[in-house]
């Protein structure tokens, strides 16, 4: 067991489909975001942080093994995770806490953590996703109200109008982004250990539907606004497998989103205002957790690690939410702040993975990296270190019900180009971010980029190929963590 009695809290704030450009500090000053700002002013901002799977449950199975989709198994939503490295900071002496979504599969296993108050998606009013009553459901039912979802939202004469975008107006409470962060508000004040903690909380917004309370809205009233990247002529060139993607955006209203062939500017900016002022509850509900840490006494002991698992379109290249390589789709914000225990406004340009906080926190708690591990480990930065930094960032995605264009899509960037790969067909993305950071120039079947092209598909193979010697032996490890037995290995009951 690790020594605890110097090991630093750590406070892990996960939202849910968070874009890059959402906090103020950070470059985008269409923002309002005074709680955020001051955490990139004095810890450590990482400005090319992107994920690896746009979509929930991949990103989130990737973040919490250190391991890519393809290696963990977790292509797709609701597939069953296999473990997690919570387990370590259990095991270490950490007390383990999750409150709010995770998307683990299923629901409430453990996964290492000691409690778990789980609050998952906003809207899960659809037959095809599988039952299951969170606490958040439980507060509605015992205040006799109706959570809504977009069962209660068809009932609006203006549904199909809305993108999305509605105005809170049930108990501020009970909102999910403020009844999270305040239910782990309340374990921090009440919770009598003494030990060293690992508090997950796990914001569902501003994933959809875009419900931000009149008060957030307010302040974006007239502000001015950065509006969707729409190029039509690129949008017609999109690969088969996007357009097939848009076209089951356009025919199903996922999450109370019904988008639209051609929403007008007013319904753009509408839908821009409530998701970015759902980020501005977000900022405030994170001054409120800075609070409670002060309260405790600890806070100076804490480290608090903000990020989000992956991004929204929000309409930019004409696509809803997520399941796409454009930038608003994998590249998330991701700040690390602490009184004592990071270095002091250091903003990192370099390419780093969201998985990589994974053994970065197993570093903070004194513990060792699992050799397997694929992620690698942001202390270097933390400590203000001169790192060398990624060549490249790998994102991927198998196909699903809603991503059925293609059987598995592979995104591969570094300091200047993205390329993205479908595994049917000969059609793919280049993208020169340096000269076209707004994606809209695609340079696939351009004759001077085809060596650029060629070597970076090539990369793709170097990379999954050094994956699978990288993580030989996870699975045994594994199972015999959790206490499966595997031909030639060992097992152990679990835990």
């Amino acid at each position: 067991m690790a020594d605890t009695s110097k090991t630093p809290n750590i406070v892990f704030i996960l939202t849910d489909q968070q874009r890059f450009d959402t906090i103020a500090a950070a470059g985008f000053d269409h923002m309002v975001t005074p709680n955020l700002d001051r955490m990139v002013r004095e810890g450590v901002c990482f400005s090319n942080m992107y994920v690896t799977s746009p979509s929930c449950a991949p990103s989130r199975a990737s973040l919490f093994t250190g391991l890519y989709p393809h290696t963990n198994g977790v292509f797709r939503n609701d597939e069953r995770w296999t473990h997690s490295w919570v387990r370590q900071l259990a095991d270490a002496g950490y007390r383990c806490v999750n409150v709010g979504k995770m998307h683990t599969s299923p629901f409430e296993e453990p996964f290492g953590f000691h409690e778990r108050h789980v609050v998952e998606n906003k809207d899960r009013a659809t037959d095809r996703l599988p039952f299951y009553l969170d606490t958040w459901d439980k507060a509605f039912w015992t205040h006799g109200l109706e959570k809504p979802s977009r069962v209660t939202y068809r009932r609006r004469e203006d549904y199909r109008e809305r993108l999305g975008a509605f105005t809170w107006e049930l108990p501020e409470h009970l909102h999910s982004d403020n009844f999270v962060p305040e239910l782990a508000a309340m374990w921090l004040d009440r919770y009598q250990g003494k030990e060293p903690f690992f508090l997950q909380i796990g914001i569902p917004g501003p994933h959809p539907p875009y419900d931000p309370t009149k008060e957030y809205l307010d302040l974006y009233d007239g502000r001015p606004l950065p509006m969707p990247v729409i190029d039509r002529d690129a949008i017609d060139r999109q690969p088969s497998a996007l357009k097939k993607l848009r076209e089951q955006h356009l025919s199903v209203d996922h999450d109370a989103v019904v988008h639209l062939q051609n929403p007008s500017d007013e319904q753009l900016r509408r839908q821009r205002e409530h998701y970015f002022a759902n980020v501005s509850m977000i900022d405030n509900q994170v001054g409120k957790l800075i609070e409670a840490l002060e309260r405790r006494g600890v806070l100076d002991e804490t480290i608090i690690i903000f990020t989000s698992d992956h991004g929204d379109c929000l309409n930019d290249h004409g696509h809803s939410q997520k399941w796409t390589m454009y930038e608003q789709s994998v590249r998330v914000p991701a700040v690390v702040w602490s009184p004592k225990g990071v270095d002091r406004g250091r903003r990192v340009d370099d390419l780093v993975s969201l998985f990589d906080f994974g053994p970065t926190i197993l570093e903070l708690a004194g513990l060792s990296v699992p050799r397997w591990m694929e992620a690698r480990s942001l202390m270097p930065y933390l400590q203000g270190e001169e790192v060398t930094p990624r060549q490249f960032v790998y994102c991927e995605h198998a196909g699903d019900r809603i991503l059925s264009g293609t059987e598995f899509m592979t995104m591969i960037r570094d300091s200047r180009y993205k390329l993205v790969h479908f595994v049917e067909n000969d059609e793919g993305q280049l993208f020169d971010l340096q000269e076209d950071p707004l994606e809209i120039n695609d340079l696939w079947n351009d004759q001077d980029h085809q060596g650029i092209k060629q070597g970076l598909i090539t990369e793709i193979l170097k990379w999954r190929i050094r994956s699978d010697l990288k993580t030989q032996g996870w699975t045994q490890a594994i199972a015999s963590e959790i206490g499966v037995h595997t031909p030639g290995g060992t097992s152990r009951n679990a835990r």
